[in-house]
C-alpha cells in the first residue's frame, strides 16, 4: 500500500489483502512516481533525524528520501511485489543499508521497536482494513519526544461526485479523536486540510488532503 499521485482505492469486491495488492503493482513495472510524498516533505523537512517507521511504504520513494536526510527506515508493506521494487530502489539511491523492508499486513502484525518517526501517508485499502486500529497501535510506536504523521486523501464536498463511494476518508479531526491519545501526553502540532500542488493536483476527487501530526510528550 502507498502513494500519492495517485488514489490507492479500487473497487470494493476486493479485499485489500496481499493477494489483491501484489496482483495491482504487477499490473505494471511502477506504479507510483518514485516521488515522495509533498506532506511528508513538508511535515518531517525540519524533524532531526532518528528512526523511521514507513507504513505502507509502497514501491519505497517516501523510506529513500527519509534515509537520504539521514533517518534510519522501516519500511513495511502488505505486498512483497512493493518490497521488491522497494529495496531496489534503496539500492539504486545508495541508502540501502539505512533501510530495512518487512513484510506485514498491518490488520495482523506490526513491527517491533520504537521510533521518532511514524509516517502514515494514504494508508489506505478497499476491504476490512482496521485503519483506525491500527494507527492506535502506530501512536503506540511513537518514541517519547517522537512524531506521528497521518496523511488521508479528503473526502469529495458535499454535492459533488465521490470517485470513491466505498472508502470513508476521515478528516483530520476524526482521525484525531480515533487515537483515543491520552490527555497530556500529545501534543498536535497540525490536523488540517491541505491543498494538493503540482501534478498531485490532478489527482480525481477533492482537490486538498488531510494532515494531522501529532508529538509524544512522553
Amino acid at each position: 500500500m502507498h502513494q500519492h499521485e495517485h488514489p490507492r482505492t479500487h473497487a470494493p469486491e476486493h479485499d485489500g489483502g496481499q493477494e489483491f495488492w501484489d496482483g495491482r503493482y504487477s499490473e505494471s513495472t511502477r506504479i507510483w512516481s518514485g516521488k515522495p510524498n509533498a506532506l511528508l516533505v513538508r511535515e518531517a523537512e525540519g524533524l532531526a533525524p532518528g528512526r523511521a517507521l514507513d507504513l505502507g511504504c509502497g514501491e519505497g520513494a517516501d523510506a529513500v528520501w527519509l534515509a537520504r536526510k539521514g533517518w534510519r527506515v522501516t519500511g513495511i508493506d502488505i505486498s512483497e511485489v512493493a518490497l521488491g521494487r522497494a529495496a531496489e530502489h534503496a539500492a539504486e539511491a545508495g541508502v540501502g543499508d539505512r533501510i530495512s523492508f518487512e513484510h506485514h499486513d498491518l490488520g495482523e502484525s506490526f513491527p517491533a521497536g520504537a521510533f521518532e518517526l511514524v509516517s502514515a501517508c494514504f494508508l489506505h485499502s478497499p476491504g476490512d482494513m482496521p485503519r483506525a486500529r491500527i494507527l492506535r497501535t502506530a501512536a503506540a510506536a511513537v518514541a517519547p519526544g517522537g512524531v506521528l504523521l497521518v496523511g488521508g486523501h479528503g473526502g469529495a464536498a458535499p454535492g459533488t461526485q465521490d470517485p470513491h463511494p466505498e472508502l470513508h476518508f476521515p478528516t483530520p479531526q476524526e482521525v484525531l479523536a480515533d487515537l483515543e491519545l491520552p490527555e497530556g501526553d500529545w501534543e498536535v502540532l497540525v490536523c488540517a486540510e491541505h491543498a494538493r500542488v503540482g501534478a498531485e493536483a490532478a489527482r480525481p476527487g477533492p482537490g486538498y488532503d488531510n494532515v494531522l501530526k501529532v508529538r509524544r510528550l512522553r
